[in-house]
């Protein structure tokens, strides 16, 4: 996958509270580093100064129409006629294509605790998305099909921290497969900042996973 010069870049902060985005362009690039012009916060309109050591992740797209992401990370600053931004860039394999659909969904294994009625449950789920979730279901329920319940999603990261997102849920569907028990789960009233974390994870483990397919082939 290679980042062309002028290519138009969407830069969202992946350790926030706030729900930011900002556009920028690639103007050029050296090694291992992508170097871009002042971006423009999308919601004021004006340019904004990003101080080293902050994190985000790029989406951007082809002349094919393919959009891909990226994590990066501001490395410093260049001087010159034009004022421009260091970005690490990543490697090749951490590019990841964005699929059509709306939220990414990713199969890794997620421990989740739900709660209906009073009473407790912890599962492991087997896929999620920033919409919703697939859980096992190893032991008795009280919840069906259309019940609203509280989910706590514990969200390892590959760099240790450990996030909690709780979100009310919608139990979509309750079936069987593979001779397994599942519950789909759909997200209800996730916040901005929990749901940005979703997707930073499911983005990561997408990473991982990636890695892992190329260093087996």
């Amino acid at each position: 996958m290679e980042l062309k010069i002028g290519t138009q870049l969407t830069l969202e902060p992946t350790y926030t509270e706030r729900t930011e985005k900002f556009k920028c362009r690639v103007v050029e690039k050296h090694n291992n580093m992508i170097f871009i012009d002042y971006p423009i916060n999308l919601a004021t309109k004006k340019t904004a100064f990003l101080i080293d050591g902050a994190q985000f992740r790029v989406t951007f797209s082809t002349d094919a129409k393919d959009t891909y992401s990226f994590n990066t990370e501001v490395l410093g600053r260049k001087g010159g006629d034009v004022q421009m931004i260091i970005l690490s860039h990543p490697a090749s394999d951490e590019f990841i294509k964005i699929q059509r659909r709306k939220f990414v969904r990713v199969e890794t294994p997620v421990d989740i605790a739900v709660e209906h009625e009073g009473q407790k449950f912890q599962f492991v789920a087997e896929d999620i998305s920033a919409g919703g979730i697939l859980i096992r279901l190893k032991t008795p329920v009280n919840f069906i099909e259309g019940d609203m319940v509280n989910t706590l999603i514990v969200l390892p990261f590959a760099n240790g921290e450990i996030r909690y997102v709780e979100t009310n849920s919608e139990v979509v569907r309750v079936f069987e497969r593979d001779g397994i028990q599942v519950a789909s789960l759909q997200f209800a009233d996730t916040e901005d900042f929990d749901k940005q974390q979703i997707v930073r994870f499911c983005f990561e483990r997408q990473v991982l996973i990636r890695k892992k397919e190329m260093n087996e082939i």
